[in-house]
């Protein structure tokens, strides 16, 4: 059986909430933070709904002390979670150990960026955020901000399972002795690029999204960042930290099936969660709640759900739900954000539920969780699919 990282912080900001504590008490109240769009000039305004942080760019500069129109809105984002989750964690000299920073992005700069494209030629005026669109000049960001130095600072970019794949490389440098503690998470924010993208492909909702609900007509966008700080045990003991859960388990899989679908029976997400399990030394009878990638389209509920009866058996899927109808689609943070919500679940024992479910799927009978429930959890399985059939699965655990 492999032993599990200690994660010793987490931070986390979404449509729900500014940190953990107003993330989780939404969860459990109910409270959905979708809406229409404020923040973006788009011609898409009335026709879609998203997970919108409400507070503006220039807000959270004065909170964090930045030049006025400084930094793009990811890295801003990526900055309040990174700096919640060290608090946490009690860290107050982050390089006093081998320390690494990895972050996850799908948008990187592009709010700002393509607010000043068109000035490109012309004018320098604004060249840090033609310069900063690429993922990595977030991260770079963050690491100053945190004010980490000589260490191993890197991005992961594979769609909406980037941050679980952060996750997962940073227990993993744990394990293997490369680093003694790792910041690992994401951060996405919305523009108009985005907006634009998921609406070319036609699977973006103009109400609701309606997880794992046989009248689901798509997704919403959402912004958030969310990250943890995982220690070796060796930390853990030395310092005496008081430890959130454990990071147990974690696979990758690809199912190779198309750009942006998922394969119809859920081949890649079998393949994660079947090794996601094996690396935590557990059978599917030990997992006591899943968070489903649930994103409300056709394809993947679909797909997640035949993959959950593949693996789980018929009539033995344990209490699952989607928290994206409370946060949106959160892109390369969705496995950050639902990592937070899983540790969560194990410090409280509760579920949450599957906000907006009326209808099963005609393909199988599996009902979310629709009630926050009771329960006590100590193993929690969390799912986070991207384009590109680039599937992973956490295991987050009490236990080591």
């Amino acid at each position: 059986m492999s032993k599990g990282v200690a994660i010793t912080g987490m931070g986390v900001i979404s449509a729900i909430g500014n940190n953990a504590l107003e993330n989780y008490e939404s969860l459990i109240s109910g409270k959905a933070g979708i809406s229409k769009i404020t923040h973006i000039d788009t011609i898409h305004a009335d026709a879609i709904m998203v997970g919108e942080i409400k507070t503006t760019n220039t807000t959270f500069e004065q909170q964090l002390n930045l030049t006025e129109n400084s930094y793009s809105r990811s890295p801003i984002l990526g900055i309040i979670a990174a700096k919640e989750a060290l608090a946490q964690a009690g860290i107050t000299d982050i390089n006093n150990y081998k320390t690494g920073l990895i972050s996850s992005t799908t948008v990187g700069g592009m709010d700002k960026s393509e607010q000043y494209f068109y000035e490109y030629f012309e004018s320098d005026a604004h060249w840090q955020h033609i310069n900063g669109l690429h993922a990595g000049d977030s991260t770079k960001k963050i690491a100053d901000a945190i004010g980490l130095k000589e260490s191993f600072v890197t991005t992961i970019s594979t769609a909406c399972s980037s941050a679980a794949n952060a996750i997962m490389l940073g227990a993993r440098m744990i394990k293997s002795g490369r680093l003694d503690r790792v910041v690992v998470g994401g951060t996405d924010a919305l523009s108009k690029f985005t907006i634009n993208g998921f609406k070319t492909l036609m699977i973006l909702s103009d109400t609701y999204n309606t997880p794992f609900d046989e009248n689901r007509k798509g997704l919403n966008l959402g912004e958030a960042a969310a990250f943890l700080v995982l220690e070796s045990d060796e930390i853990v003991a030395r310092e005496n930290r008081k430890v959130l859960a454990y990071v147990k388990g974690y696979g990758n899989a690809n199912d190779a099936f198309h750009q942006t679908a998922s394969s119809e029976n859920g081949d890649g997400a079998v393949l994660a969660m079947e090794k996601a399990l094996k690396v935590a030394g557990l059978q599917p009878e030990d997992i006591d709640y899943v968070n489903a990638h649930g994103t409300a389209t056709p394809n993947n509920d679909l797909s997640e759900g035949r993959a959950m009866l593949r693996i789980f058996g018929e009539g033995k899927v344990p209490e699952f739900s989607s928290t994206k109808a409370y946060t949106g689609h959160t892109l390369a943070v969705a496995g950050g954000v639902e990592a937070v919500y899983s540790i969560l679940a194990i410090q409280n024992n509760r579920i949450y539920p599957n906000l907006n479910f009326k209808t099963p799927m005609k393909e199988f009978d599996l009902r979310p969780q629709t009630q926050v429930k009771e329960k006590e959890i100590k193993n929690v399985l969390s799912n986070s699919f991207g384009f590109g059939g680039n599937c992973s699965t956490l295991i987050i655990s009490q236990e080591a």
